[in-house]
């Protein structure tokens, strides 16, 4: 086991045949609770898909997800663009646009998401 400067814990906990066993525990997320607190976000994976091909306009991307309203899309990518994972940038237009691109680090979490999507393509259907 290596400690990485993090405060750890011991937890107890009982296995499958009712014996104790202790856990561990760290104060701070694990990797997978940081990586959804960033990705788990209702349509924030649907906004990166959108962007993997090419630079999408907002009124472009909130017709490609129906569901979504445009304030939750708006929200989103506030949080997208905040964590470094798209850009956005203002066209000189008339009347102006705004169009976002996904960025290298945002290209990063395609393959989890394409992972996702083959994932979930062969779920059994509910029932």
């Amino acid at each position: 086991m290596r400690l990485t400067g993090r405060v750890v814990t011991t937890r107890l906990k009982m296995d499958k045949n009712y014996q104790i066993a202790a856990a561990l525990a760290c104060d701070a997320p694990c990797p997978i609770e940081r990586g959804m607190r960033i990705l788990g976000g209702k349509w924030t994976g649907s906004i990166l898909w959108h962007l993997k091909d090419e630079p999408v306009r907002f009124n472009e991307l909130a017709r490609l997800i129906p569901g979504a309203s445009k304030k939750i899309i708006t929200e989103r990518l506030k949080q997208l663009e905040a964590q470094g994972l798209i850009s956005r940038t203002v066209l000189d237009t008339s009347p102006i646009s705004v169009e976002y691109q996904i960025t290298e680090f945002g290209s990063t979490a395609l393959g989890f998401l394409g992972a996702l999507r083959c994932w979930s393509e062969n779920l059994p259907s509910a029932p």
